[in-house]
């Protein structure tokens, strides 16, 4: 979870007055001519007297003179470099819109640091105009796409949200998940639609992993729930989004999402580092500029909190990488049937009657052994014995036997006769190649702020602290949102 400890805030810079001039300097010379001997004009020692008072005056007119330049330099100055932020305590007043309205953008594996990958001025305006994690937003694991998607969403990890992997089995029912299981029984928690239709406000879903669902008062109403059609183009779906800012302003949906697959689609054809995801963070890029054109051709770009996420990073892998289960078989038989999930993320069901613990410490025996292909990249636990840091625990849908696979490595049952190089995620969150983007611009968000990097189950709390509205329970942190946020006026 994010630190509970709130952000020191930037102070204006303190210029020190500067010294007055020594006063006994001019006191000095006055003292001068009242010692002098003669009070003729004519007086050679009077005038000799009189030219050096005048000079003195003109030093001493010249240095104040100088000292009061130095002053206004170093002020105005100091004023230049001031950061809009360290100035700005509260949030901005809205001028257009008459309720806060959130949007909420996620680029699929769009890996921290793709920002510099291309020239981004959209991206980067709204960061130099807003709010930044400074280096990434932090994913939950496993670093998949429907686990972290939906965990931004209810601010629970995927323990407690019910979507533990992109595919995963129910073990009291034998039934599957799948990416396009619309059911209300595997989607656990409240997400963030359904929080706002709770208090009677709307809400708009340009496709969200789990918006399609119908749960509580949230019903996917018509035009203002899109289902997941990974053909619609992107300036289509920024298109509807600018639509809803149409609508008279107490019918625009106070909280909206927006998805785009890139640069995630690319990343698992051609890893991180192809010019092919260059291509495609310019692509993002464009629809950024496309949507903040829209925004502000109708006056409200300045009044709409904009948070923009990934969901995860990414990172190459290739054939060298590779650990065969089957090279284990020395040690323990590892049935394709009793994997429900190979890489990154292993995860083991043996049959009832065989111990899992067992299965374990047969497994890293032979992985440790120096016997297997890549073997001391792969750690084997029983769930209850992962880092606690994980959260990967409570629940049944989780498998008993889990397997960490070191960045970059892949698991597979045995070799293949085709095997290429490519990009994948899903591996521990404290991978730095997993880390993703956090962006916030708008009437809440200070401008030119960097904040440390937090989980992206605080997001939860942040948009209801903006909307003013009450959350469901999450493993956010409720004060986490005052060191991120602009305090209400």
């Amino acid at each position: 979870m994010g630190s509970d400890s709130a952000l020191n805030s930037t102070k204006p810079t303190q210029i020190p007055t500067q010294e007055e001039d020594p006063p006994n300097q001019s006191t000095a010379l006055l003292s001068f001519n009242t010692d002098s001997s003669s009070s003729d004009p004519s007086n050679p020692i009077q005038k000799h007297t009189t030219t050096i008072i005048f000079i003195s005056l003109l030093l001493v007119t010249c240095i104040a003179l100088s000292a009061a330049s130095a002053f206004a330099f170093l002020f105005f100055s100091s004023s230049d470099k001031t950061t809009p932020s360290s100035l700005e305590t509260t949030s901005r007043p809205l001028t257009k819109l008459n309720h806060p309205v959130v949007l909420l953008i996620s680029s699929d594996g769009f890996r921290f640091g793709y920002q510099f990958k291309t020239p981004t001025p959209n991206i980067h305006r709204l960061i130099n105009n807003g709010t930044e994690a400074e280096t990434g937003l932090v994913p939950v694991f496993p670093t998949l796409t429907f686990p972290n998607h939906y965990s931004i969403v209810t601010g629970l990890y995927p323990a407690y949200h019910g979507i533990i992997n992109n595919h995963f089995v129910d073990p009291n029912t034998g039934e599957h998940f799948t990416m396009g299981s619309h059911e209300p029984k595997w989607w656990l928690g409240e997400p963030l639609w359904e929080t706002v239709a709770n208090h009677g406000l709307k809400a708009a879903t340009y496709f969200w992993p789990g918006s399609e669902v119908h749960k509580g008062s949230w019903d996917c109403p018509e035009d203002f729930c899109m289902f997941y059609n990974g053909s619609v183009p992107f300036e289509e779906r920024v298109d509807k989004i600018l639509s809803y800012f149409d609508l008279p302003s107490n019918e625009i949906p106070v909280f909206m999402t927006l998805y785009f697959e890139d640069p995630d689609h690319q990343g698992h054809q051609v890893g991180p580092d192809d010019p092919e995801i260059t291509e495609a963070v310019g692509r993002i890029d464009r629809m950024i500029g496309r949507l903040i054109d829209g925004l502000e051709k109708r006056g409200v770009f300045e009044d709409v909190n904009i948070i923009m996420v990934g969901d995860h990073g990414m990172v190459g892998t290739c054939d060298q990488k590779l650990i065969f289960l089957d090279n284990l078989a020395s040690w323990i038989k590892i049935p394709a049937d009793w994997v429900q999930s190979y890489t990154p993320l292993l995860a083991i069901r043996p049959p009832s009657g065989v111990a899992p613990s067992d299965v374990v410490a047969k497994m890293n025996e032979g992985l440790q052994s120096g016997k297997v292909q890549n073997g001391k990249h792969l750690k084997v636990y029983l769930k209850e014995d992962l880092p606690s840091r994980l959260h990967y625990v409570a629940s049944d849908r989780i498998t008993p036997i889990i397997g960490l696979v070191a960045e970059g490595f892949k698991v597979e049952q045995k070799p293949k006769y085709h095997q290429e190089c490519g990009g994948a995620h899903g591996y521990d969150n404290a991978v730095f190649s997993m880390r993703t983007i956090f962006i916030g611009h708008g009437p809440q968000f200070a401008r030119g702020h960097k904040v440390p990097s937090f989980e992206n189950v605080q997001i939860y709390n942040l948009v209801t602290s903006i909307l003013k509205i009450q959350g469901a329970p999450n493993n956010g942190s409720l004060s986490f949102a005052e060191t991120v946020l602009l305090a209400n006026p």
